[in-house]
């Protein structure tokens, strides 16, 4: 498909709820991911505000989060998971907005490309979770917008994961894939078809509160729940005790992806108290054996939006540093009949690796690969009683204009409609989520009742359009 030219480099970045990573490609597909003023090729989606004896400066990524614990109530972390947050600073007190917080992110990600590059940057691919609705993919295009990026393309986090995966092969086959996206604070499942250079989305699941905080947030509690029993101390209501715990807990996680066994081990932890206590690979997994069992529910499901069996998967790819917990592979591999995750690609660079190879397409005159992919989540209107008449069912291909029937006005000789337009899979769009309303109008003068008008939808670029006939 022909498309104006991008004067420029066009970064990727991931905007991940822990950690985030940007890349760029250059001469067609030669990727390179770059690291940041650290050294470190991800960056820490954290953002704080020094004390404001020490002026408030703003601190992102390493910075922010290396001072948490001693900061903890002017550090912001899980960014895509809050609302807005208030924080005093220079002694005022401001209200950020997540749009605010992640521009914050992104502004960092594109000083990062910037300092390598040597030269200003001002386009970009973003990345959401595949089940972000569309209010969140808007919210997302506008912290680019505050961050001064021109957001090109929202792409799905796992479309951009298979689109690392698939251009690092060498097979030339037609093959079933289904990536498994476990994030710090998401989770995502696509099922894509890739022929050569097309790579086709068949269904996509998710859920937007699983991730690898969670799992943490399992071995905090335990560990709070044992301190009160052993040693007699409350540390939930310390801030400054449960960030140096988190902290402590995610370095555990991490140290039992290839241990079997690791102290917990934190210096005047409350009250002058030394802490230090084993936790076992063994203890992790059976705390978080739910949140396990979940992503497999959202496995199933997805694949029988795909109509694809287990044995008609060819390749189980690992996107998010999440994956490196040894019980996801056991478990995968145990679901599909011993069938072994690959382990082909970086899971923590694989997603902004795919964002910068679609921001290299999107800035070259070249034929690149094929991307089709799916809206996560049902379309659709208000109907009479409040009812959710689906549009444009989840897993559509898009873009797509579908034409629905059965609507009608309520007056005789009405001219026009008022549209409420919602997203979800409940069938009362009150459990739904509102995207917008509009007033249609110029609709032909008829008796009320009469099931005559057509409602055509269109959805490319997210701009959803509506006409009658």
């Amino acid at each position: 498909m022909a498309h104006t030219k991008i004067s420029g480099e066009v970064i990727g970045i991931d905007l991940g709820t822990t950690y985030s990573c940007v890349a760029v490609a250059r001469k067609g597909r030669n990727v390179e991911i770059i690291a940041n003023d650290q050294g470190n090729r991800t960056t820490p989606s954290y953002v704080a505000f020094s004390p404001a004896s020490a002026g408030s400066e703003r601190l992102i990524g390493e910075a922010a989060k290396n001072q948490a614990t001693l900061n903890p109530g002017r550090t912001i972390f899980d960014v895509k998971r809050r609302p807005c947050v208030e924080m005093d600073v220079n002694g005022q007190l401001k209200t950020f907005t997540p749009e605010e917080l992640s521009a914050m992110v992104l502004v960092k990600m594109k000083e990062t490309a910037e300092a390598y590059l040597g030269k200003q940057v001002k386009h970009a691919v973003v990345t959401v979770p595949a089940y972000f609705n569309d209010l969140q993919r808007q919210a997302t295009k506008d912290a680019g917008t505050i961050a001064g990026l021109d957001v090109l393309r929202i792409i799905n986090e796992p479309t951009a994961g298979a689109l690392a995966y698939g251009l690092n092969q060498d097979s030339r086959r037609k093959r079933n894939i289904l990536v498994y996206d476990l994030g710090g604070g998401t989770f995502d499942v696509s099922v894509l078809n890739i022929d050569k250079d097309e790579f086709r989305v068949l269904a996509t699941g998710g859920d937007t509160h699983l991730g690898g905080g969670d799992f943490d947030q399992r071995v905090m509690k335990y560990f709070v729940d044992m301190i009160k029993r052993k040693y007699k101390k409350d540390v939930s209501k310390d801030r400054k005790a449960l960030g140096k715990l988190r902290r402590e807990c995610e370095r555990a996680k991490r140290v039992l992806s290839s241990q079997t066994q690791v102290r917990v081990e934190i210096d005047s932890f409350i009250q002058g108290m030394d802490f230090s206590e084993p936790l076992t690979r063994a203890r992790f997994e059976d705390l978080n054996s739910d949140l396990f069992e979940r992503t497999l529910e959202v496995v199933k499901s997805t694949m029988e939006d795909a109509n694809v069996e287990k044995d008609e998967i060819d390749e189980i790819v690992l996107v998010g540093g999440s994956t490196r917990i040894p019980k996801v592979t056991e478990m995968l591999k145990k679901a599909f009949n011993g069938k072994e995750p690959s382990k082909g690609i970086n899971p923590d660079e694989a997603v902004a690796y795919g964002a910068a190879v679609q921001g290299a397409m999107l800035s070259s005159d070249q034929e690149g690969v094929v991307l089709v992919d799916v809206t996560p989540l049902s379309l659709g209107v208000q109907a009479l009683g409040g009812l959710m008449s689906v549009v444009m069912p989840r897993n559509t291909v898009i873009p797509r204009k579908i034409t629905r029937g059965r609507y009608t006005t309520f007056a005789d000789q009405q001219t026009s409609m008022f549209i409420q337009v919602f997203q979800g899979e409940r069938p009362l769009t009150m459990d739904c989520i509102h995207l917008g309303s509009f007033v249609l109008g110029d609709i032909a003068p008829a008796p009320r009742y009469v099931y005559k008008y057509m409602s055509h939808v269109i959805l490319i670029n997210d701009v959803i359009k509506c006409s009658t006939t």
